[in-house]
């Protein structure tokens, strides 16, 4: 089973979702790195559950221990290990799942693939994973303090932001429970996403993120493109079914002396539709793009389900979910984003 993402700057995760704890070994961070744990628990909020009333109740306090590579707040360079300890599991909810498998859920292919399944809440399969990445991602950050990353929820179902990333006010993201910029589309979706809940159904929707202060030259022109490796990251995220950058999908539909970013003499471009990377390397301009996340895959309501032994037979979800994955997707995205942007910053010193 692969558990590491990154090749100079790596993370390797361990854990399940109902299990002890999870946790992480970050290799390959830089010396003399002044770690604000404050910052990296702030990080961790953002994405920790039972943080408002359109996401799962579960309470978990989420706090990280560190166990080495931090000596006196500054990193020694050595390896960094963490673990962030589960503390309101109720396996019970999940006693049902033991010998059956959720439609549009990993059960099934995880049973197939291992012979073996940790059931209480997804095990490995969790989303509850991504805790650790949100840490190493807090990390990377303050290792490329200088380029800026926002993530936002730009649409919940049929619900979406209609202006520019530029025309929008990112201090405004953390002012709402679903992290959208836009007030009056962020009060729309909450209410839908209410609704949805009370039906015990679930929503799916996007997460934009904006990347400023990119140095030219992060990404290589071949395998190690810097949008096919944010692409990979954020392809790697439950319940993620889609990935755009720049135009995107719509560059298809439009001719190259319109989708053609013409140059300024300093360099910069007249217009960013390559989203600020140009044969798979970075130009300066910013760097946007689109994440898409499907409806969570457990309903609070009555379905049919495969049993271990071949039968169809109807059941109804139990447990704590989130009936809309992306307000709290927003610090995940922007944690694999800053992971990938530190590698490739590290990648571009070794080379030079």
């Amino acid at each position: 089973m692969a558990n590491t993402i990154g090749k100079l700057y790596t993370l390797t995760t361990f854990g399940e979702s109902h299990g002890t704890a999870l946790g992480g070994i970050i290799d390959g961070c830089p010396s003399n790195v002044k770690i604000d744990f404050d910052f990296i628990q702030s990080e961790l909020d953002r994405r920790k559950p039972g943080q408002s009333k359109i996401v799962t109740q579960r309470k978990e306090a989420d706090e990280v221990k560190f166990l080495s590579g931090i000596f006196e707040g500054i990193t020694t360079g050595t390896s960094i290990g963490f673990i962030i300890e589960n503390g309101n599991q109720k396996s019970n909810d999940y006693d049902h799942l033991k010998d059956t498998f959720r439609p549009s859920h990993a059960d099934f292919t995880y049973d197939q693939k291992y012979g073996n399944r940790d059931y209480r809440g997804g095990g490995r399969t969790s989303a509850r994973e991504t805790v650790n990445w949100v840490v190493a991602g807090a990390i990377a950050k303050q290792i490329i303090p200088e380029i800026k990353i926002n993530a936002f929820v730009s649409s919940v179902g049929e619900i979406s932001i209609n202006k520019a990333y530029q025309d929008l006010d990112f201090n405004l993201i953390e002012s709402n429970p679903v992290r959208c910029p836009d007030l009056e589309k962020a009060s729309e979706m909450e209410e839908y996403i209410l609704k949805i809940k009370k039906e015990g159904d679930t929503v799916g929707g996007t997460v934009t993120c904006v990347i400023q202060n990119v140095p030219i030259g992060l990404g290589e022109p071949v395998f190690d493109k810097l949008h096919a490796q944010l692409g990979k990251a954020m392809l790697s995220i439950n319940a993620v079914k889609g990935f755009e950058y720049g135009g995107g999908f719509c560059a298809s539909k439009m001719k190259g002396s319109e989708h053609n970013d013409l140059f300024n003499e300093d360099g910069t471009t007249k217009t960013n539709l390559s989203g600020g990377i140009q044969g798979g390397i970075s130009n300066g301009m910013d760097i946007y793009f689109r994440v898409a996340f499907k409806p969570v895959a457990t309903l609070l309501q009555k379905q049919d389900v495969l049993t271990n032994d071949g039968k169809i037979i109807e059941q109804q979800g139990k447990g704590r979910h989130d009936p809309c994955v992306v307000p709290r997707a927003v610090p995940i995205v922007e944690a694999l984003a800053a992971m990938v942007l530190v590698d490739f910053t590290l990648m571009d010193k070794a080379c030079r």
